[in-house]
């Protein structure tokens, strides 16, 4: 005797299917290239748009050039005043030292998060930058100014130490 198959085991097997198809399908949206910081996909599928850049793109940018120990594209994320005492420094300590400095600064940096920067005159903008440590966090205003270069960082104010309630790494239990 044959086994009859059970249609409302297929049916189901069906509806779980295409349900997982659909949150899949909106999982893809959720995390499509679009998203991804400086480019949009707006008006084209197959050709992507540069955003304009943000400031928080410019302090991203020196501190990976910071890790990488590139002096070029460090002072590269300044303007103004502070561009010129970064300049000196680097002079002083020479560009191979300054490297080394700026890589020796950023190697206990576990993760960074920047606040949403605010408006201030003349087309600056502050931004709040928290350092992650593995044992402590640090908070640094940063003073971002539209250049004709793009943005670039005016300010900085100095660091302080801020408490943290569950320090970076802590085991879950």
């Amino acid at each position: 005797m044959k086994a009859r198959p059970n249609r409302k085991a297929h049916l189901l097997t069906g509806v779980l299917i295409a349900a997982m198809a659909a949150w899949l399908v909106v999982q893809r949206r959720e995390f499509a290239p679009e998203s991804a910081p400086g480019v949009s996909m707006e008006n084209t599928a197959s050709t992507p748009v540069r955003r304009e850049p943000s400031p928080q793109d410019a302090i991203y940018a020196m501190l990976d050039a910071a890790r990488a120990g590139d002096v070029t594209a460090y002072l590269a994320s300044f303007t103004g005043e502070m561009q010129t005492r970064l300049r000196q420094a680097a002079a002083e300590s020479g560009e191979a030292g300054f490297g080394e400095y700026l890589k020796r600064s950023q190697a206990e940096l576990k993760g960074v998060a920047i606040n949403e920067p605010q408006p201030v005159a003349g087309g600056e903008v502050t931004a709040r930058v928290e350092y992650i440590y593995a044992g402590r966090n640090e908070v640094q205003i940063m003073t971002v100014r539209r250049t004709d270069a793009g943005w670039k960082i005016a300010r900085l104010e100095e660091t302080e130490r801020v408490k943290t309630q569950i320090p970076y790494g802590t085991p879950v239990r």
